[in-house]
């Protein structure tokens, strides 16, 4: 993405950020109906898994200081959607073959049960169809701040303002240029240096952004999804994101009985790069609390 603001400053990490980034994952690709399809993996192949979904326009990459706290009890997966990060283009972008490709990470991965997968904003629709379409080998869905009656906040940003892809004389230049869909105003510049720098690849003339602008496209209604899911699930809000707490009251109904709805205090709506530790704190207690629990 891009905005005028300056490029942030690295030189402020703190000791976990760069304790996290120092736990470097494996990068596997797989096929997934002909097109390659790139993973991040972490931790031993003989715990549960955890797939982590990113966003519209987004990567693996923003899970890069977040998948580490959990490796040490889960086989973690993130994955580059079709059309995202280190991934290949298709012809045709739809919400059931990203649900496809999050099943077939998990198990490219080194994921043997059902995993637990985890989706933030547009990634959350993906998490919402593979749990419709594929509940049975879902051990729960996780979805972070997706609105109920939008759709992705980031197709709509697009659409509002498309333009021809930008290239950069420099990397430098195109790192100054990150924001985020919606527009966030609080980013530790520490982790959003991180993720830009990854969001660029060299092409003829200088640097461009890695995702493909037509994967942007009609998707069902959060609302038309929910009463389908076929395995548990719990949404997870940001205070000062894109679901309120009456839509937050409203989700909780249409989710399956007993799934929580968890605050994240203090976060806008890309949490992870704002308020990475108490997301990391919610999504352990959960899946804490799953893994006690009877199925």
């Amino acid at each position: 993405m891009e905005n005028d603001g300056p490029s942030p400053d690295a030189t402020t990490a703190p000791r976990w950020f760069s304790a996290a980034l120092a736990s470097s994952p494996d990068h596997l690709d797989v096929e997934v109906d002909g097109c390659a399809i790139h993973l991040r993996c972490w931790g031993d192949q003989a715990h549960p898994g955890l797939v982590l979904v990113h966003g519209g326009a987004a990567h693996s990459g923003w899970w890069d200081h977040v998948a580490p706290f959990f490796a040490a009890r889960q086989r973690v997966v993130a994955v580059d959607l079709s059309g995202h990060g280190d991934s290949g283009h298709c012809e045709h972008y739809d919400m059931s073959v990203w649900a496809t490709e999050v099943l077939a990470a998990a198990v490219a991965g080194g994921i043997s049960g059902p995993p637990v997968v985890v989706g933030h904003s547009m990634g959350g629709w993906a998490v919402a169809t593979a749990g419709v379409e594929h509940g049975e080998r879902l051990a729960g869905a996780v979805i972070i701040d997706s609105p109920l009656n939008d759709r992705p906040p980031e197709d709509e940003g697009m659409r509002r303002r498309p333009r021809p892809r930008r290239v950069y004389a420099t990397l430098e230049e195109g790192v100054a240029r990150f924001t985020t869909l919606p527009r966030q105003e609080v980013l530790l510049p520490y982790i959003a240096r991180h993720i830009a720098e990854q969001s660029l690849r060299q092409v003829e003339g200088g640097w461009s952004w890695k995702f493909d602008p037509r994967m942007f496209g009609q998707r069902r209604l959060m609302r038309e999804l929910l009463p389908d899911l076929r395995c548990r699930a719990a949404l997870f809000r940001s205070e000062f994101g894109l679901v309120p707490p009456a839509m937050a009251a409203q989700i909780e109904q249409l989710l399956p009985a007993g799934a929580p709805v968890i605050e994240l205090p203090d976060a806008g709506h890309h949490p992870m790069l704002d308020q990475p530790l108490p997301l990391v704190a919610a999504l352990r207690t959960l899946l804490t609390s799953w893994t006690a629990a009877v199925p």
